[in-house]
């Protein structure tokens, strides 16, 4: 019988510098209404310290501010590898992360890691996200929500967990 997969949400980035917080705005704002079977955790900056919630997933979300080249508030959906196609596409903090995991869970797995990330108008120091962004919020939210049920039917399924970008 399939098992239902555990799936991390991680918000990493720099609540002191603007954009580069919303992924700890998005959350903190999924915290409010919780996912079942789905672990929450604000990262942060503090990468190596998230690494335990890591270990215990089969799939992790990092919600980033990430940057892409598009206007600001623009939302991206994307899997961290070492693609060099990917890599027009960066994660302020996700390769970060994958880079730790690689190091510190030498013998197991790391698991997939897709990257919700919007398109920072600023990282200057302070703690309210820019306009932008802070429009781009709620379509971050309802992707995230989209993205974990979609995984958690494909794992009821036992079929692979296939995301299309956004």
């Amino acid at each position: 019988m399939p098992r239902l997969s555990h799936i991390l949400v991680a918000g990493v980035g720099n609540v002191l510098r603007s954009d580069d917080g919303v992924g700890v705005h998005a959350v903190r704002e999924l915290q409010q209404s919780a996912l079942s079977g789905v672990t929450c955790a604000e990262i942060g900056t503090a990468v190596l310290h998230g690494m335990h919630f890591l270990e215990k997933a089969d799939r992790v979300l990092v919600i980033d501010a990430a940057r892409g080249g598009k206007p600001p508030g623009t939302v991206y959906c994307f899997e961290v590898s070492n693609n060099t196609e990917v890599q027009r596409m960066c994660s302020i903090h996700s390769m970060g992360l994958l880079e730790a995991a690689r190091f510190l869970m030498t013998g197991q797995p790391v698991p997939p890691i897709t990257v919700i990330g919007v398109q920072p108008e600023t990282l200057d120091y302070g703690m309210d996200l820019s306009k932008p962004v802070r429009t781009a919020l709620p379509r971050v939210m309802a992707l995230i929500r989209q993205t974990v049920s979609d995984w958690q039917q494909e794992s009821l399924a036992g079929e692979p967990a296939c995301l299309v970008s956004a």
